[in-house]
């Protein structure tokens, strides 16, 4: 059985034969699987009103520790977005009374971000039915299989800097 990748390669070598396109196989297959899961997991945020960055910040808060609060600065760094985005992503939370913003008691100048109790139990709703869609995803893979796939992606990642 073949995929697209495959026929992608094919075609580079053909066109190219001089040119080793290996990288291609996995970086093409990581960059397909971005978008075939994308439509997935968009399926199940639109079913709770949310949208891939709406699920992100509430997620984020509601993993946090009690009282499910962090700065601004904290969620940017968590969502790996500018510092525009992330205030666009809390002004849209906070319009539909998601999550609140208070001055920072520790710091005058900057504010912490609260998951509210309507916000709490929307991610907590939203929260199996991600997780579902996940293992539906990865459902053709075994235990084993995963574990590994985790592992090298982690190496991968580690390795362009992706550490804490």
């Amino acid at each position: 059985m073949t995929d697209h990748v495959d026929q992608v390669l094919a075609q580079w070598r053909e066109q190219r034969p001089d040119l080793d396109v290996s990288p291609m196989a996995v970086l093409g297959r990581l960059s397909r699987l971005t978008q075939l899961t994308g439509v997935e997991l968009r399926k199940t945020f639109t079913a709770h009103g949310l949208d891939a960055a709406s699920f992100d910040v509430l997620a984020t808060l509601r993993r946090s520790d009690p009282p499910h609060s962090l700065t601004p600065t904290e969620l940017m760094h968590s969502a790996m977005v500018t510092s525009g985005a992330i205030t666009q992503r809390l002004d849209r939370l906070e319009e539909r009374g998601l999550v609140r913003r208070t001055p920072n008691e520790s710091d005058g100048r900057g504010v912490r971000v609260f998951l509210t109790d309507a916000g709490h139990d929307l991610i907590d709703e939203a929260l199996p039915d991600h997780v579902a869609t996940e293992e539906r995803i990865l459902g053709p893979l075994s235990s084993k299989q995963r574990a590994a796939l985790a592992d090298t992606l982690r190496v991968l990642l580690e390795s362009l800097g992706d550490t804490i």
